[in-house]
């Protein structure tokens, strides 16, 4: 299904007062002149270069997203891959539909909520846990953008792997990030198969500026350029994945079967006034639902009548913060096996009760989630989500646009290489340490379900549907933290994109407020202080908010300064 203009009749019933009636009773879509621009901003020069190579062939928003996919699976290995998932937001600047595509992994058909316990049924530490074969589900990443593709393509999808596959034969050079995971401390770092990709003859791991070449993965590449998603989840490829993933330590339950049953879904995407604009979000598992609470909860407060500058403005971000992750973590998971109250948790009175809860200083003890209508009974949750994911924004010449968060989970996924690229852990984003009573948490472990996401692509449209803006970023569950933070920038302060992006991350959950404690100045951390909040030097990767915005008709773009990413226009 895909989302028309039309859902502003709907939106204004649920919404209430956060909505101008009269801008409700807007006809249909009507299209404005595109800027004369087309961008790429993705995590990596190479992968930006595929994509704009695409885009110059005459190829659609999507079409460059392949490109830029396949190139990000060679380039920047530690955070996305065909051996991941990934969420798909689509503009369409034709009809001035937004589409949601879900290629989230799952779990294999024969997981057990024990799938992560060790042999005497205690939850595997998540260090140990995520290097197992039990820890990779289904992937989705290569099905969700084959059928994104074949709906929003204009080139054929053998045309979308070239310069990757010769990238691949010829080799690229180790930026410093890469470099920095081959080196790391985390677990997967010194896994095998991880260990012998980024080694050189001599045994050595690979350093800044090294070459690094891939063979195995631009042969798996000419395979899926010549047949398609289905020589992916079928033949030897498929045979590959579940081979490794049955291999110790503690292997998996995944076949050659939920290989070949696996289906990404298309779906309305969730969209809500914000302010000016309308803000489209994809719906559970992701925690779309969780950005458009955040956003409503600081739409109340006169957060826009201050700034950057000003300590009351981050306390407001913060509290509203733990209010929305609160909530997040208790009701969001897989909607085909636990009810999500989106409407509740969306709904206006509810949002007015959960911002009365924003005092004068920081709440102790934290908030505990809410009971919104349609709420499941409460169960504790204890997802722990980091973060080796990336995310792209697309926008051709015709103005249609793509926003894509992409990932294989932890870095380098479960540390497992088959033919040239990883495997994901993802299935420990699941909560899977036992929880008080008979009733399993929303995020817990089942066959064929999927995993909670904190990956949240976003589309701004205005009030006649057009599109003005797309943002999204990495980051495991400081995601829709990373993604609002900017969105307060650039929609209630005006900032250019850019300078939004730039502002200091702050993210605060549960009692922990962790964020670039460094970046504030002594005057905020000290208000923020009298308030009950330190911030303390975050935990996890930082963040990588790429987006574009539309501004007086022409072209904004942004890169997170904190990686690697660029923007670039076809020449």
């Amino acid at each position: 299904m895909t989302l028309r203009i039309l859902y502003r009749a709907r939106t204004c019933v649920s919404v209430g007062v956060l909505v101008v009636l009269s801008a409700c009773a807007t006809g249909g879509h009507v299209p404005t002149p595109a800027p004369d621009e087309a961008v790429v901003v993705a995590a990596h020069p190479l992968a930006v270069d595929a994509g704009t190579a695409v885009l110059r062939r005459g190829g659609s928003a999507i079409d460059a997203a392949v490109a830029v996919q396949a190139m990000l699976g060679l380039v920047e290995p530690q955070s996305s891959g065909l051996g991941g998932g990934a969420f798909i937001m689509v503009y369409d600047a034709d009809s001035g539909e937004v589409t949601s595509y879900v290629g989230r992994e799952r779990a294999p058909a024969l997981a057990t909520p024990a799938l992560l316990d060790d042999a005497d049924g205690n939850p595997l530490p998540r260090s140990e846990a995520m290097l197992t074969g039990r820890a990779t589900g289904v992937p989705g990443a290569v099905a969700v953008f084959a059928a994104a593709q074949r709906d929003h393509g204009r080139l054929r999808w053998d045309q979308l792997f070239d310069e990757t596959i010769e990238r691949a034969e010829e080799g690229f050079r180790v930026t410093p990030r890469l470099a920095q995971h081959i080196h790391g401390k985390f677990p997967q770092a010194s896994a095998p198969d991880v260990t012998a990709y980024f080694s050189d003859a001599a045994g050595n791991a690979l350093e800044v500026g090294d070459l690094l070449r891939n063979p195995a993965y631009a042969d798996t590449l000419r395979t899926l350029a010549k047949g398609g998603p289905s020589a992916f989840y079928h033949g030897d490829i498929a045979r590959a994945i579940v081979a490794r993933t049955h291999q110790p330590p503690l292997g998996g339950a995944m076949s050659e079967q939920d290989l070949a049953d696996y289906e990404p879904t298309t779906g309305e995407p969730i969209c809500r006034p914000l302010r000016q604009y309308v803000l489209c979000v994809p719906p559970p598992p992701t925690s779309g639902v969780g950005l458009l609470q955040l956003m409503a909860l600081l739409d109340g407060t006169d957060i826009d009548q201050r700034g950057p500058g000003d300590p009351q403005s981050w306390f407001l971000f913060a509290e509203a913060s733990r209010i929305m992750y609160a909530d997040r973590d208790q009701y969001v998971g897989d909607p085909r096996f636990v009810p999500v109250p989106v409407q509740g948790l969306l709904d206006p009175a509810y949002v007015d009760a959960r911002r009365k809860l924003i005092g004068a200083t920081a709440a102790v003890p934290a908030p505990s989630a809410g009971r919104p209508e349609g709420a499941p009974p409460a169960v504790a949750d204890r997802t722990d989500e980091p973060g080796g994911t990336s995310h792209m924004v697309i926008v051709d010449a015709h103005g249609n646009a793509v926003s894509i968060t992409t990932t294989i989970e932890s870095f380098f996924g479960s540390g497992r290489m088959v033919d040239g690229f990883f495997l994901n852990n993802q299935l420990t984003d699941f909560s899977w340490n036992p929880a008080a009573g008979p009733v399993p948490a929303a995020n817990a472990i089942a066959g064929g379900k999927r995993p909670r996401s904190s990956m949240t692509p976003a589309i701004l449209l205005d009030r006649d549907g057009n599109f003005v803006g797309a943002i999204g970023s990495p980051g495991g569950s400081a995601i829709p933290a990373y993604i609002a933070k900017t969105l307060v920038g650039l929609v209630y302060w005006d900032l250019p994109l850019q300078q939004a992006v730039d502002l200091p991350n702050l993210v605060a959950r549960g009692k922990r407020f962790n964020g670039e404690a460094a970046r504030f100045s002594p005057r905020i951390r000290a208000g923020l202080e009298r308030r009950g909040i330190e911030v303390r030097a975050g935990s996890g990767e930082d963040s990588g908010l790429h987006g574009v915005f539309i501004r007086e008709g022409r072209l904004e773009w942004a890169a997170d300064p904190r990686r690697e990413g660029v923007g670039r226009s076809p020449e």
